[in-house]
């Protein structure tokens, strides 16, 4: 350091330095993050000339201090030190941050350092960066090999042939290594890595690598080969996929590690895809038959969020025969789950199976998952019914779908009848207005009576909701009479219903609505005999207040109509009800009203 520097200039990697020493953790993290403004303050010479031999000796400390230094030195971190040209001074802490034993730090220093490769010139690449990459692959501990997987894909395209084939032969080695979790890094890298290798060097080197690895004796190695293979695929030509590649194709999907077999179905459209149309209907449906019948849940289920990908690379003819059989079997499967991905996606199937085959063969299955004990089932089934809509028609998906559905809304557990009505806007949302009107609207009331408060509760909940779908002049023709009608019933539980309808959907509507046709029928039930009813009528009256005290004539309706009838229940002979009325007036009635 120059003598010459006043003391001033200094003062910032001292600093650094001090709070770095700081026994105090979160001292040190923020002496890490505060790195560029000390950069910055230094000048790109010193900082070159300082502070980065300063942070590569750095790297003995906790973690998560290690990991914020690996995350700021990816963040453009050369434009503190003089530009492009120097970005290779930020690989010395890089590197040393890529050996360590936490895998987060050396995922994060990985990432950083192809981050710094972006900016290098072909020069810098092979002066720094390629030297770099060889010691960690050759490193003695695990970690730095270990890391090196991550840091081939980023340069091959940008090195000289002669480099590329050292790249080849060093990621060979590390497909072979003695450590699993190094094999296991060259699985997760090596299809990235592809997709840079000409034609020729795919079949030469990238084969026998993946041949290696996708034979690995570590499951965990195995399932990451799974995408190495697409990738491959996606390269060759059906010929060469049949001659290179559909040995390891067929036992990768009857590998003896489940999680081999759950990789292979969860990427089985990917796959089909990059093998074309001919390959798949020779090969592989088959193959995607036994995944369906797996003995573990984990992968039915997955091979089950496939099937209509899968399904339109067949023949109609073919899907009847070969995939609709195990969806029958699949929609009473032992595990909710499995069922639940299978009702996420048989609708999926109606459009290719036309008008005919779906009723025959898809809508038992869709009443038998309708009925199903598992909420989730239920409602992927109601949630998709659009697409089935589309295939058959309204008025045949009603006559199937509504037995079922009033069924559910007549079920004698309460829970089942408190779950379809849940999901009635959502299914009168595809299905439309006038199917509601005809079908559900008549039921959808019919839950106001319910003798379970739940279900009434619910009940008023949907009419919201319906309200919100089908908008505030629908609702005024369609809910709010038979609402207030409910109003004057001798049986005060309908009566309380009112209230608390009007409590949930009032928001929903405006001002006209409300004038016109609700407030009326409410304010009489402010003097109704029973206190639970008056008093749940100041709850829905401070409802009201908050939703409408924004707009002038909001306050007016609240002045003229809503804080007389709340003053005169404060003094009412029931303690509770005064109790309400003076909470309403306190928490909404504007002092100016």
């Amino acid at each position: 350091m120059d003598g010459s520097f006043p003391i001033e200039d200094i003062a910032p990697i001292a600093i650094l330095m001090d709070e770095l020493r700081s026994e105090d953790v979160q001292l040190r993290l923020n002496a890490i993050h505060s790195v560029p403004t000390i950069a910055l303050a230094l000048g790109a010479d010193r900082a070159r000339e300082e502070l980065i031999p300063f942070l590569q000796d750095s790297v003995d400390d906790e973690d998560e201090v290690l990991l914020a230094l690996a995350e700021e030195l990816g963040r453009n971190f050369e434009e503190y030190i003089g530009g492009k040209e120097y970005a290779h001074l930020i690989l010395g802490p890089l590197e040393n941050l890529s050996a360590v034993e936490e895998t987060l730090v050396r995922e994060k220093a990985a990432e950083s350092i192809t981050k710094v490769a972006t900016v290098l010139s072909q020069q810098q690449i092979e002066q720094y960066y390629i030297p770099l990459l060889k010691r960690l692959s050759q490193g003695e501990w695990f970690t730095s090999r270990t890391s090196s997987a991550a840091l081939y894909p980023a340069v091959y395209a940008k090195v000289s042939p002669a480099i590329q084939d050292e790249l080849r032969k060093g990621f060979t080695s590390l497909g072979s290594d003695d450590t699993p979790m190094v094999r296991r890094a060259a699985a997760k890298w090596l299809g990235p890595l592809l997709t840079h290798f000409s034609q020729p060097h795919i079949i030469s080197d990238g084969l026998p690598i993946y041949r290696k690895l996708q034979q690995d004796e570590q499951d965990s190695v195995r399932l990451l080969t799974v995408e190495d293979l697409i990738v491959i695929a996606k390269r060759l030509s059906p010929a060469e996929v049949k001659e290179q590649l559909l040995r390891q194709i067929k036992q990768s999907i009857g590998d003896k590690g489940w999680r081999v077999r759950y990789m292979a179905a969860n990427h089985f459209n990917e796959l089909s895809e990059a093998l074309g149309v001919e390959l798949v209907r020779e090969e592989l449906i088959g193959q995607y038959v036994q995944l369906l019948k797996d003995n573990e849940a984990e992968v039915r289920s997955a091979a089950a969020t496939q099937i209509p990908g899968f399904s339109k690379l067949l023949d109609k003819e073919v899907i009847l025969a070969r995939i609709v059989p195990c969806v029958r079997d699949l929609s009473q499967d032992s595990s909710q789950h499995v069922r639940a991905a299978l009702a996420n996606q048989i609708s999926g199937l109606a459009p290719l199976l036309g008008k005919e085959a779906t009723i025959e063969h898809l809508l038992p299955l869709f009443l038998h998952l309708l009925k199903d004990d598992f909420p989730e089932v239920r409602l992927n089934i109601i949630s998709k019914l659009e697409t089935v809509n589309t295939v058959i028609g309204i008025e045949l998906l009603s006559e199937s779908l509504l037995p079922a559905i009033v069924e559910l809304a007549e079920d004698k557990s309460w829970r089942v009848r408190q779950a379809i009505i849940e999901y009635i806007p959502l299914l009168s949302n595809q299905l439309g207005k006038p199917f509601f009107d005809e079908q559900l609207g008549n039921l959808c009331m019919s839950w106001l009576g319910d003798t379970v408060y739940s279900i009434r509760e619910a009940a008023t909940v949907n009419l919201k909701k319906l309200t919100d779908v089908f908008g505030v002049e629908w609702a005024k023709g369609s809910i709010v009479p038979k609402v207030m009608g409910m109003g004057s019933h001798p049986n005060y539980l309908f009566r309380m219903t009112t209230v608390q309808a009007i409590t949930t959907i009032s928001p929903s509507l405006n001002l006209e609505i409300i004038r016109s046709d609700v407030i009326g029928p409410l304010l009489e039930l402010a003097k109704d005999p029973i206190p639970n009813i008056r008093f749940n009528v100041a709850k829905a009256l401070e409802v009201m207040a908050v939703a409408f005290v924004d707009a002038p004539e909001g306050r007016a309706f609240i002045r003229d109509w809503i804080k007389p009838t709340l003053e005169r229940q404060q003094a009412d002979t029931d303690a509770d009800v005064r109790y309400f009325a003076s909470r309403a007036l306190q928490k909404t009635i504007p002092n100016d009203t």
